[in-house]
């Protein structure tokens, strides 16, 4: 991997607002940055533990419907295990697997969205609608932010 930032955008694109993290991941894909990379994806697996290590940086981005107003960015660390209890991990869990499984951690965020509307659709509601335009801006300033490209280290 030849990313400085990783943008990993999860959630279920069938189940209206909670897919606006693959969305994002896809929008930002579009604008093709220097030194970033894209995933999208249902959920976050263990698998996913390889390309974080390798990452100079990592955003997550999901749904939330606990949270009301703007686009939150949050710094992360690694949870204190890596013990993964169910099939999908959460990023702090995802994160403590990079380092105890491949040595290491990159610099992280959480970005959250707010979501009204889960049932079954494509279409995203207003406020998640709204989100997904903010996020982008996030996932650029970010971007814009980071120092000097980083080099993964060697396989």
């Amino acid at each position: 991997m030849d990313s400085h930032l990783l943008v990993i955008g999860y959630g279920n694109t069938l189940r209206r607002d909670d897919g606006v993290g693959p969305r994002v991941a896809a929008r930002v894909e579009e604008l093709r940055l220097p030194g970033v990379l894209t995933m999208a994806c249902p959920q976050l697996t263990p698998e996913l533990a390889d390309p974080v290590s390798q990452a100079g940086a990592v955003v997550f981005v999901d749904a939330s419907v606990e949270q009301r107003g703007p686009v939150r960015l949050r710094r992360l660390d690694p949870s204190g295990s890596s013990q993964i209890l169910a099939h999908a991990a959460d990023p702090r869990i995802l994160l403590a697997l990079a380092r105890d499984a491949f040595g290491r951690a990159p610099q992280a965020w959480m970005l959250t969205i707010p979501a009204k509307e889960l049932g079954f659709g494509e279409r995203l509601s207003r406020p998640a609608s709204l989100g997904l335009r903010d996020a982008v801006r996030a996932v650029r300033a970010l971007h814009r932010r980071l120092p000097g490209r980083r080099r993964p280290r060697p396989a």
